[in-house]
Parts: structure tokens; sequence; C-alpha cells
């Protein structure tokens, strides 16, 4: 399989990424976290892992049950980097559930007639029904980061998507939908590697795209948006839960463990949920550029 970019992310990492990342990625080893930053030294081993995740999965079960008696209505909104773990972690949210009242929403550029609606509008069509829970793999958060790196709107355009967000998002709540925003942040090295690594596997080739490529020459511009993103949308109605997803085992468990907890649903089994890892998952106070 060839890709008009094959070779893009190569030929960046020899001559555009600044040296300690370069340096970083050819040293490291498979299971060794990259960001020296990062509160574990090396991914979770992965019999612990799954572990936890049959436990997660069996309360994610009884939790949709209890959605589909009581007719509540679940959004949860999953914002990052390109190669954070969105799509990962939301295969694992859903791999044991049943499709039927478990969807997916990973919308495509804008069509013209989109372009000429509310911005809003074509995210709000797919918002949940009684019983269901959807998951939005990037969201109308578009307009606050990637939008806005990529110039893809103006700086009235953004303004006014940051004066419509929290009321919208208020709305929401205010109609009972439990609206969950998860923000994963992957380290900048990593984020290299996993690029990488899709760029030599013919499976993951489908995940880059010419916007990919290109962002890894913009990361300051992303983090600058992104740092104004969150601040200036979170609220207590619609608080954003950042997950430092460096270890995308971590990442993954505490994504599902943020759900879990934040939900009152019938036989909820703490112990089998266990602990929110506070050094990787949390408020703002997480987010590390």
């Amino acid at each position: 399989m060839q890709l008009p970019f094959d070779g893009a992310i190569s030929a960046y990492n020899e001559n555009n990424a600044p040296s300690i990342i370069r340096d970083t990625v050819r040293r490291a080893n498979k299971n060794e976290i990259l960001d020296p930053d990062y509160p574990h030294p090396n991914r979770l081993n992965r019999k612990a892992y799954e572990a936890d995740l049959l436990g997660l999965q069996c309360e994610l079960v009884k939790m949709q049950q209890w959605i589909k008696k009581t007719n509540a209505r679940i959004a949860i909104v999953f914002e990052g980097h390109d190669a954070a773990g969105k799509g990962g972690t939301i295969k694992r949210f859903r791999e044991n559930l049943n499709p039927r009242g478990a969807r997916v929403v990973a919308l495509p550029k804008p069509t013209e007639a989109e372009k000429t609606q509310w911005y809003f509008q074509r995210y709000i069509n797919h918002l949940p029904s009684g019983g269901e829970i959807v998951f939005y793999d990037r969201s109308w958060y578009n307009c606050g980061v990637v939008e806005k790196v990529f110039e893809f709107c103006d700086e009235e355009q953004r303004e006014c998507f940051f004066e419509q967000v929290k009321p919208l998002e208020t709305a929401f709540f205010n109609d009972g939908i439990h609206l969950f925003k998860i923000w994963m942040n992957v380290g900048r090295a990593e984020q290299l590697r996993r690029m990488l690594s899709r760029e030599r596997d013919p499976l993951k080739q489908w995940k880059l795209s010419w916007i990919d490529v290109e962002g890894l020459k913009r990361w300051d511009e992303y983090t600058s948006a992104i740092g104004e993103t969150l601040f200036r949308s979170h609220n207590t109605n619609a608080p954003w839960t950042i997950i430092r997803s460096d270890d995308k085992r971590r990442a993954r468990l505490n994504a599902i463990r943020n759900v879990l907890l934040n939900l009152d649903y019938e036989n909820k089994n703490i112990q089998m949920i266990g602990q929110i890892d506070s050094t990787i998952c949390g408020g703002l106070d997480i987010w590390h550029a």
C-alpha cells in the first residue's frame, strides 16, 4: 500500500524534528516511556492491564444495561493530539457493548452545504437518543485547535465558537445529557514514535493524513491552541478530563474508570473499577504541554 506521503514522517524525523526528539526516539526501546516528566518509567505490564480491562469492561456492560433501562443519554467527546490514542480507547470502551446502543461519530471534513450551516449543527445531529452512548472521535472542538492551527477558520469565527460552546454544553447538561470531555495528551517524542510506526505498518497507514504529517511540524502552534481551548471551554457543567497518554494502557484504563465513577448505575462495583491514577488523569492541573 503506497500513500502520497510515504516516507514523509521518516524524512521529518531525520531532517526537521528537534535533535533531542530524534535522539530520544532512536534510543528508545518498545516498553520505555519517552517523556522524562511522565510519572511512570515503563508501560503497564500487559497481564495487569488485561486483568484490569476485563473487570472494567464488565462494569461497562452493567452501565449500558442501566442506560437502556433508564433511557439515559451519554455523550463522550475524545480529543487530543494526533496519535494520542483516541480511537484505541474508544475501541476498548465498545468491545463488549451492544453496538446498537454504543455508536461512534467520526465526521469527515464538512461538505459545501455544511459549511453554510451553524458550526455546531452537524455535531448536534448525532447527539444520543434515550438509551444510547455516543463516542465522538473528535468533535466541535476542531474549531478550537486544528482549524486554528491550519487557518481553516478566522479569529472572528473562533471567538464565536468560544462564546457559544459553554452555553451550548450547559444546555446539554440541563436537558439531561451526561457529557464527558476527555483530552488525551501525548508527548512529542511518543507521538513521533507512533507516527513512524503507522508509516511502516501497511495495516495502519490509513490512519495517516496530510494533516497528521504537517501537524508534526506545528507542535508549538498546537500546544498554544490546545491550552487556550482547554481553559476557555472548561466549566462545572462540562469539565475537561485530561489524560496523559504516553502509556496507552494506563490511558485506556483511566478513561474508562473516569466515566464509570461519574455515573450512578445499578450494581456498581467500586472495588472492581479501582482508583483513578491522579498523576496522569485529572483536571486542568494535569495539562502538560
